[in-house]
């Protein structure tokens, strides 16, 4: 076999790869879902559910809620590194209806710097780029396994 299909091979095998590379992916993902399930808390449901009532989604009340408690407790469980392959489905999902439903017409990037005044700098509307990179932390995850310092790990008594 040729030296990079090896290195190829090891990269993807999770017995292989480091233990910790999961970390960051977990870290980050699990606290950009909830981040984004808190602001949609802290700002009501009411005004969430509008929006989505805005975009045509049925049942917007309890898609709403719904969609918090996906990110609260989704981001949560990939935080702590449990459960990882069942809440990445209803997480996935969230994704690509935000990016198909709003991102998507904005464009790949999501940093699009519109202006620098002296109030600070203006962006427009983010397109699908942050989407994307949250699917492909899911992907890993599901992929590798959630790694060390996670709840499954602990319950597997493999620490």
């Amino acid at each position: 076999m040729p030296e990079w299909r090896s290195e190829v091979a090891v990269m993807f095998d999770p017995k292989k790869s480091p233990v910790w590379a999961p970390v960051p992916l977990r870290l980050i993902a699990g606290f950009g879902f909830m981040e984004h399930g808190y602001a949609k808390l802290i700002k009501g449901p009411e005004a969430f559910a509008s929006i989505l009532h805005a975009l045509h989604v049925p049942a917007p009340h309890l898609m709403a809620w719904l969609t918090i408690l996906t990110e609260l407790l989704g981001g949560l469980a990939v935080l702590l590194g449990c459960f990882i392959p069942l809440v990445s489905v209803p997480m996935a999902a969230v994704l690509l209806v935000a990016m198909f439903s709003v991102h998507w017409r904005y464009g790949f990037s999501s940093i699009k710097l519109m202006a620098v005044t002296p109030a600070g700098a203006t962006f427009g509307p983010p397109g699908y780029e942050c989407d994307l990179l949250y699917l492909a932390c899911l992907a890993a995850l599901v992929l590798l396994g959630p790694g060390r310092f996670s709840l499954d790990e602990v319950f597997s008594g493999k620490h």
